[in-house]
């Protein structure tokens, strides 16, 4: 899958688009046909256990970056450039986000709203680094936006992110992530450009949508999000698992033989000599 494949996708039929973070998953997401695999910061949350996005940066990012783009064969490649990376440095964004491209293994790169983001984004592009945008609910400046709440629910704030993303389309972006909005606000925005909107908690109405996977695999209960739909609840399984292994060791049941490699016993009786 490339750019322009998921671009033509618009109309025709619905994008799926999936967050991994290491090698076997994204292997399992991309044998599973989903056409997007986003190296997200939400990193930051489910697998290193910090409390925001802004605590990763460009060293995380790459590690788990290259280690997904190992598996990835079919779904076209997106990571979070960090908050660190383009935000806070600026000046160094175009650097960063190539490193996504040439270090990483990515097709592009993915960018939250913030104040001077028109003009990152179009530095970036015109580096021929593909874009993806991301309004709504971000969580980089979740403490700029009233925190982690549904975005454009006045008049005001929905014409705001309506702008936004005409802007973002206007500087080139091959599609938006839309978050955390009402669903008719987002059917607008789908309606309004001519680029795919990949929804997460934004209504039916988005050109694809997308979640954190560990969230639909019952990976991280840290916080559910309204959004988020749990297709498998893996927790239970893996402490099930994890018990009866503790339990088995205990009571000296594993390993069995059957997990055992042996030796000959007339080589065992040559040992015994000496």
């Amino acid at each position: 899958m490339d750019i322009n494949e998921i671009k033509d996708l618009k109309g025709k039929r619905k994008i799926t688009m999936l967050t991994a973070y290491d090698y076997p998953t994204a292997y399992l997401v991309d044998k599973a046909g989903i056409d997007i695999i986003l190296v997200g910061d939400s990193l930051a949350n489910v697998v290193l256990g910090l409390e925001s996005t802004t605590q990763v940066g460009m060293p995380e990012m790459l590690h788990h970056t290259k280690a997904v783009s190992r598996a990835v064969k079919n779904s076209l490649l997106i990571a979070d450039m960090p908050y660190s990376s383009y935000q806070l440095n600026p000046h160094e964004c175009v650097i960063n986000a190539q490193r996504f491209i040439t270090e990483a293994g990515c097709q592009g790169v993915k960018l939250e709203w913030f104040d001077n983001c028109l003009k990152v984004t179009e530095q970036i592009i015109r580096a021929q680094i593909p874009v993806m945008g991301h309004i709504g609910l971000t969580p980089q400046t979740a403490d700029k936006i009233n925190g982690f709440k549904c975005q454009g629910k006045d008049a005001k704030t929905a014409s705001r992110l309506i702008n936004q993303a005409e802007e973002l389309e206007k500087k080139g972006c091959f599609a938006i992530v839309l978050e955390c909005l009402p669903d008719k606000i987002a059917e607008l925005i789908t309606k309004k450009i001519k680029i795919p909107t990949i929804g997460i908690g934004a209504g039916i109405h988005c050109d694809g949508q997308v979640l954190v996977i560990n969230d639909m695999l019952g990976l991280f209960d840290r916080y559910t999000p309204k959004f988020v739909k749990k297709y498998a609840d893996l927790s239970p399984l893996i402490l099930e698992a994890v018990q009866n292994f503790k339990n088995e060791v205990i009571q000296e049941k594993f390993p069995t033989p059957q997990h055992s490699f042996i030796i000959k016993e007339e080589e065992l009786k040559k040992i015994n000599g000496h």
